[in-house]
């Protein structure tokens, strides 16, 4: 076993999946909602959505406007898709779905319209009221930059930036991090995607350096991926009651999970490698890393 293998937080991890018994019923391992995906950007909401249901979601709706949904829909018939984002009344037809759902990924695809921007802003409100466990990237967290109070002191959201997403958030003054995550207020998580992802507690204040991994091929659609498997490690970790941050915990596996993904579809691909062949990869890497207790 590798030495990456070796971490705490990965034996953590494998301890949140749920085992596959025969008596659960559909809905048990975990019900998804990506809210994205606009005119242009179809990919994003399905890699995520996909992905949150080949690592083990029973069940994943997507929440996107009536440009996108056919699309969506073209692409896999097992999802779920609601043409809901731009309508009139998005927000009077969307909150009755967000009951049953255990975890929301708002952001990726999402464009930048104003219109749906102001209902995804109503959504994270609401979402904050239920206790919502949420996810939220790309272009949700543009929405984050321009109104900071949307989280601040919401327990249990996570945020996924990348490089540039990160410095728009908190700075580049590197010293500074952790002053800037304390002002989000305590409960809020962040995964800093780059070289050797980071995960930020802000209620502990505690900053955790994942492994290096993967290849020097960067496709689109690698943070889709990490996202959408996210929203169901999150959900396990939640059930699982860990005793340290399920956030954080969810956030290793989500991390690792995504860069060895990489790493086997690049050895199988090499340059031609996209997102669609990493994810046809998210079942001999959770295999290896998930479902093998012993060496």
């Amino acid at each position: 076993m590798s030495s990456e293998n070796k971490s705490p937080l990965l034996e953590r991890a494998r301890n949140i999946v749920p085992h596959l018994d025969t008596d659960r019923h559909k809905g048990q391992a975990g019900r998804i909602g990506i809210v994205g995906g606009s005119l242009e950007y179809t990919g994003a909401p399905y890699f995520a959505a996909i992905s949150a249901l080949k690592v083990g979601a029973d069940l994943v709706h997507v929440f996107c406007p009536d440009a996108a949904a056919q699309v969506i829909k073209s692409y896999s018939p097992e999802l779920i898709v609601h043409p809901l984002l731009d309508s009139n009344n998005a927000i009077i037809q969307i909150e009755p779905w967000l009951e049953r759902l255990h975890v929301l990924v708002i952001g990726p695809g999402l464009g930048r319209n104003r219109q749906i921007m102001q209902t995804v802003a109503e959504l994270i409100k609401i979402c904050r009221q239920l206790q919502k466990p949420l996810i939220i990237d790309a272009d949700g967290l543009f929405l984050i930059t321009q109104d900071i109070s949307l989280v601040k002191d919401y327990y249990g959201v996570i945020l996924t930036p990348n490089a540039i997403e990160f410095c728009r958030l908190f700075g580049k003054d590197r010293d500074q991090i952790m002053l800037s995550l304390g002002r989000l207020g305590a409960g809020v998580t962040v995964i800093e995607k780059g070289l050797n992802d980071r995960i930020y507690d802000s209620l502990t204040l505690e900053k955790y350096e994942c492994p290096q991994g993967g290849s020097g091929r960067r496709c689109g659609g690698q943070g889709d991926l990490l996202a959408g498997s996210l929203a169901t490690f999150y959900y396990w970790a939640l059930e699982s009651k860990q005793e340290i941050s399920p956030a954080m915990v969810a956030c290793f596996a989500a991390s690792t999970l995504t860069k060895t993904c990489n790493k086997y579809a690049f050895k199988l691909k090499g340059r031609s490698m996209t997102c669609s062949d990493m994810i046809d990869q998210i079942h001999p890497v959770f295999d290896d890393l998930f479902e093998h207790k012993k060496d």
